[in-house]
């Protein structure tokens, strides 16, 4: 998928969330902002209650999101046979869309009333939609693959270009400005301080700082405007290279234990979905069929 059609394909998902919670908010934000003793008075109350059409179906509908979301990405990364049917990033962005959509619909299913089984229901999608958007983060500081396989400490130092010897053998500058550019990309982080959080603060504000004072050197030797962005692409390349090849071993760490806790929270989610539906079904709750 070229970035273009990505970039598409991510927009249409956002859109549908977006618009889908819009449109459910037009419809019922007159009943939801009353109180649960003056819903019943509400002309859509027989809708929009939790057994009412819309709100079942919202119910139903969601939690049909959130399964198929589970399911398909789980099986696209454990069976091989599945790995031609596009990237896992790709898997992973359609995960993260129906497990998106599919909480906000049944958070509108409730009608915010919440009790009993279902309330740990509820709170433990809460808590796997929260440390899904953590996840997240985490994971799109790990390099990886075209594929979405994870790459090695080893790998992603491949991926770094020799930026001295490009700028060397395809720029004329003085050696005051060469050594300056140069020196900016090779300053250590274990130089700023024993705590993380604390070095990765002052590490990125001195990358900012580094990336201005660049792009005084390159003003001052009159680049044309291209090389300019060429130069000054290839300094955030490496930059970025860095810190990922700094962090790599903590984000890994990090992803291993975001998954302790997010499966069991998913896993008790999907167990009391599973006995909500079933009660509903023996005391004879049906929606449309």
């Amino acid at each position: 998928m070229s970035k273009t059609a990505h970039r598409i394909f991510i927009s249409i998902l956002v859109a549908i969330v977006f618009m889908a919670t819009i449109a459910i908010l037009y419809k019922g934000i007159s009943y939801y902002r009353l109180s649960l003793e003056e819903r019943v008075y509400h002309p859509d109350h027989s809708l929009l209650k939790p057994s009412g059409i819309i709100g079942h179906g919202l119910g139903i509908v969601g939690s049909l999101l959130m399964i198929i979301g589970m399911t398909t990405y789980m099986a696209r990364k454990r069976y091989r046979t599945l790995s031609r049917l596009g990237s896992l990033k790709n898997w992973l962005e359609f995960h993260i869309f129906l497990c998106t959509l599919g909480p906000i619909m049944v958070l509108f299913h409730t009608a915010y009333k919440f009790g009993g089984l279902v309330a740990i229901s509820f709170w433990s999608m809460v808590a796997v939609f929260l440390s899904g958007i953590i996840g997240r983060f985490i994971y799109i500081q790990i390099p990886r693959s075209i594929e979405g396989r994870e790459l090695s400490l080893n790998e992603v130092r491949e991926m770094k270009g020799d930026v001295a010897g490009v700028l060397r053998s395809s720029y004329n500058m003085d050696e005051d400005s060469y050594n300056t550019i140069v020196d900016s990309i090779k300053k250590k982080v274990e130089l700023y301080h024993k705590n993380p959080l604390v070095r990765y603060i002052r590490k990125y504000i001195d990358d900012r700082r580094s990336i201005r004072s660049v792009k005084i050197v390159l003003k001052r030797n009159h680049l044309l405007k291209y090389e300019y962005n060429h130069i000054i692409s290839l300094i955030n390349d490496d930059i970025m290279l860095n810190r990922k090849i700094e962090r790599l071993d903590t984000m890994q760490n990090l992803f291993k234990y975001w998954h302790v806790a997010h499966l069991p929270f998913a896993l008790v989610m999907l167990i009391i979905m599973v006995i909500h539906v079933a009660v509903t079904i023996v005391f004879g709750y049906h929606w449309i069929f």
